[in-house]
């Protein structure tokens, strides 16, 4: 009986709903705020213990954000936020209480909700966390655990905290590097159809009143532009069709991820971005998980997912089953031949002087500064180059159109 009363408690408190209130203390004083309870009558006797006597209490309202989205800075905040609480001393179910309700997200606060029921329940906050794999993954939930056993959990979500924060500004370095050529192809096609369906039959219907053979090169963009005019829509279809196939096939397919993934790697200008950015999430990770007292071979298991690039995460996996055969991680680099000397040496180092993690760090911080001014000097390198290719493109197209003008004028 005993049993089944605590069941149906931790359900109650799975079912916690957020209110705003508003009300006053005991000075008087007008106060408001963000509280979860399982219903109103729980909320307001939980306000009188805390000397606050409500005069409004309403349900949040998530009908304009159904939740939003839980993003990867959102856990790096909730990280943060709450090693933060734990160092002043306030117990983690308080904690999660406290940081939880005063999240502006719905979706995030549901999350963190969820974290403190189960916990509530009697789970460990690794357990609860490895519930919810979309937002925790493995190498959180070992990290916590680690936490957890060494009694340091406080100390090791501020790790985690400064390792997702670096890791989500790497992430977004790489973006920045990819997006800016992509944005101005995608520009220059977008002109360049703009033209061919408006601009294109226009100067055609004035060539027809000349009643001479036009140019190779003006007739061969005459009928470009009748392809994408009468067939733009079916070339339109193929194209999303075979964009389609390729995320899909991408997605599920590891034999096309390794192509893929070795031929960026080989990419002029980006390749190297890539593989630079690859090496920092490497030592970054392994830094962190050596730091949590993680064991070398579970550390690289996970440092291999967090890579961000399937031919270096099959390395360090290859690398983990060197090391756990007794074999020393400078040597297992080595084998790969992926890793820089200076990379090798500076792991080399901080195996002998038993300061893997410091030594680990600062490749990352050095390699993490690397792809930053290298995403720079791409921008700055391909700013001109865009201008030609656009140049060439746009007019190359004005050119085409002019050149019968050029030949009658030639003529008269």
């Amino acid at each position: 009986m005993a049993q089944a009363t605590a069941t149906a408690t931790v359900k109650t408190i799975k079912r916690d709903i957020p209110f705003l209130w508003e009300g006053r203390d005991r000075k008087g004083n007008r106060v408001k705020g963000k509280s979860s309870a399982p219903d109103e009558a729980a909320l307001r006797a939980d306000l009188r213990r805390q000397g606050i006597a409500a005069s409004r209490i309403r349900k949040q309202s998530t009908a304009f954000k159904r939740g939003g989205k839980v993003k990867p800075d959102d856990i790096a905040m909730f990280s943060r936020q709450l090693a933060t609480m734990l160092a002043a001393g306030i117990p983690l179910v308080q904690a999660l209480e406290i940081v939880g309700s005063g999240h502006e997200k719905p979706a995030v606060q549901k999350l963190i909700m969820t974290v403190k029921a189960d916990i509530e329940g009697g789970s460990s906050l690794h357990e609860a966390l490895a519930k919810h794999p979309l937002y925790f993954n493995d190498l959180y939930v070992n990290l916590v655990e680690a936490g957890e056993h060494a009694g340091a959990l406080e100390g090791l979500l501020d790790k985690i905290a400064t390792y997702q924060e670096k890791t989500e500004a790497m992430k977004k370095k790489v973006k920045k590097a990819l997006f800016y050529p992509t944005a101005v192809v995608v520009v220059a096609v977008i002109v360049t159809i703009v033209l061919m369906i408006f601009v294109i039959p226009e100067f055609e219907s004035l060539f027809k009143g000349f009643g001479a053979e036009l140019p190779a090169f003006t007739q061969l963009v005459i009928n470009i532009s009748h392809v994408v005019q009468h067939r733009g829509i079916y070339l339109l279809i193929a194209f999303g069709a075979a964009v389609y196939a390729f995320l899909y096939f991408r997605k599920r397919s590891k034999a096309m991820r390794m192509f893929l993934d070795r031929v960026i790697l080989k990419v002029p200008v980006i390749g190297p971005i890539l593989n630079k950015a690859a090496i920092a999430r490497y030592a970054r990770t392994l830094s962190t998980m050596f730091a949590a007292g993680v064991p070398l071979v579970e550390a690289l298991e996970s440092v291999a997912g967090a890579t961000g690039n399937i031919v270096y995460e099959n390395a360090v996996m290859k690398m983990r089953d060197e090391v756990s055969t007794g074999q020393r991680l400078q040597r297992a680099m080595e084998n790969v031949q992926l890793f820089p000397n200076m990379v090798v040496q500076m792991i080399a180092v901080g195996e002998e002087s038993g300061a893997l993690d410091t030594m680990a760090g600062k490749v990352a911080t050095f390699y993490e500064a690397e792809v930053d001014n290298a995403v720079d000097s791409m921008s700055s390198l391909l700013e001109p180059l865009i201008m030609v290719v656009l140049g060439v493109l746009v007019g190359g197209l004005v050119i085409a159109m002019y050149l019968p003008i050029f030949k009658l004028g030639e003529v008269v």
